[in-house]
């Protein structure tokens, strides 16, 4: 690893404020963030990262190389929740390792946000396609995890509510802001998009920077009730996501030569979801324990993937080429 994009990284303003975040709730002060507040922003990020998407898909040629991007970003998806859900079967129920399977194989919006951020601040481009890569892999996991808990489950013959589930999978709120975001900048007139420029980009970071102030407070407020879950799932959560960002950083080349699309691709695969997943599995499987995958995917992957993982993965990407 590049030891000087590590410190880059590390040094990085929105990555100190989530630093800030977590120490303002371990000497118990009593910062607090606006639910309002919060809501906005992150509403305000993902509408933000989906337009510039689309305006630069609009600025690009459609090509085979996007059609194997996305179903890369598929397949990936699909492979992660089979995979893992095999190796937390040993230690836990079927329930609660479907469950973790389905969010370590669907992907984080915030950690999408931080790598372009990332990626912007080493003046490397990505192709707005991305977004929708994004988009797409969010359900694929969700269906499989609820597939191997009825297969493997103790109540493998009960009725599932698939309907709900995947309109949840795709009419949730995040996934209706970044593409809905992603097809207004795409058919928006270039004239009368670049009046709202200053708002999507000039301000970006300073609300990433605030957003992760708060997340870096419910991170700490969370992972001590995680604890007494013990080393096995402490240690998935750090080796299954670098494990996983590694591979496709290898794989990716042979899907497209752009860094920066095999970058976001890495990171994503590494990723882990604390938003589209828990609100599927209260439908799909209310007996697994929100306790669990929720603090695994915001506690321990989203901090190891947003100051370790980013600059191993970019230095992989470049590596592998």
């Amino acid at each position: 690893m590049d030891f000087q994009i590590l410190i880059s990284n590390l040094t990085n303003p929105t990555l100190l404020f989530f630093i800030l975040g977590i120490l303002a709730v371990i000497i118990k002060s009593d910062l607090q963030i606006p639910e309002s507040s919060s809501k906005f922003i992150s509403l305000y990020l993902l509408f933000a990262i989906g337009f510039k998407g689309g305006q630069e898909l609009a600025n690009s040629q459609y090509t085979a190389e996007i059609t194997y991007t996305l179903l890369f970003g598929v397949v990936m998806a699909s492979i992660i929740p089979l995979y893992t859900f095999f190796i937390l079967k040993r230690k836990l129920s079927a329930s609660d390792s479907g469950a973790i399977a389905a969010t370590y194989g669907s992907v984080s919006a915030v950690t999408f946000v931080a790598a372009v951020s990332f990626l912007e601040m080493q003046q490397i481009s990505y192709g707005g396609h991305m977004v929708a890569v994004m988009a797409l892999m969010e359900s694929p996991a969700i269906v499989i995890g609820v597939i191997l808990m009825m297969q493997f489950g103790k109540e493998s013959g009960k009725a599932v509510d698939w309907k709900s589930i995947i309109q949840h999978s795709f009419t949730n709120g995040s996934v209706v802001m970044i593409l809905g975001s992603l097809i207004i900048g795409l058919i928006a007139d270039t004239k009368q998009a670049e009046g709202i420029k200053p708002f999507t980009n000039d301000i970006f970071k300073g609300f990433l920077a605030i957003f992760l102030l708060e997340l870096g407070m419910v991170v700490a407020k969370r992972f001590s009730a995680f604890t007494k879950y013990g080393w096995f799932v402490s240690l998935f959560a750090v080796i299954i996501p670098i494990v996983n960002g590694c591979i496709v950083a290898y794989l990716s080349q042979f899907v497209t030569p752009d860094i920066g699309n095999r970058f976001i691709l890495a990171i994503l695969s590494a990723s882990a979801s604390y938003i589209a997943v828990p609100a599927a599995m209260r439908i799909a499987a209310p007996e697994a324990d929100p306790g669990l995958y929720i603090p695994m995917a915001l506690g321990i992957t989203f901090p190891v993937n947003i100051t370790i993982g980013i600059p191993l993965y970019f230095t992989l990407v470049n590596l592998f080429t």
